[in-house]
């Protein structure tokens, strides 16, 4: 039974005292969290973000609930990458030059499609802020493949 006293302080941080900034960054710009901690808080938000996108199709037919719960997986997917780099460095790449229009409209959609579904109760609506968020998505996405970033700033 001994041996197992390091495995809990290991998955914790590994027991070292040190202070935390509210963001959950020390002074010298570490992540409190072990790198076991951090992947397995990106594999379980990124598990669960998809679980949410996929349980959202058994409900397709009630676009307020599918945008829901569509809405809130994908926020759980693309927020889990802030895990592995940081929420910090995550915001700092969302807001470069190459990607801050893809942000916007991303940000924008998922408000969209939430004030659609919560507040107004259109289905159409929902529906057509449900494919923008799609569409969003991919181009956010697609926005960190190094080669479309050079294009992109050379059309800018």
């Amino acid at each position: 039974m001994e041996r197992f006293k390091w495995l809990p302080q290991s998955l914790l941080g590994g027991g070292q005292d040190q202070e935390e900034d509210p963001l959950g960054e020390f002074e010298d710009g570490s992540c409190s969290l072990s790198p076991l901690q951090r992947l397995y808080g990106f594999a379980a938000s990124l598990v669960v973000g998809l679980a949410f996108m996929l349980l959202s199709l058994v409900v397709f037919y009630k676009p307020i609930k599918f945008a829901i719960m569509f809405t809130f997986g994908n926020i759980l997917a693309v927020g889990s990458t802030a895990f592995l780099i940081g929420p910090v460095q995550q915001a700092r790449m969302m807001l470069d030059p190459v990607r801050i229009y893809a942000t916007a409209v991303y940000v924008g959609s998922v408000i969209l499609a939430l004030l659609c579904a919560l507040w107004i109760h259109s289905k159409v609506l929902t529906l057509i802020a449900i494919i923008s968020e799609i569409c969003a998505l991919v181009w956010y996405s697609l926005s960190y493949v190094p080669l479309l970033d050079e294009w992109f700033l050379n059309y800018l």
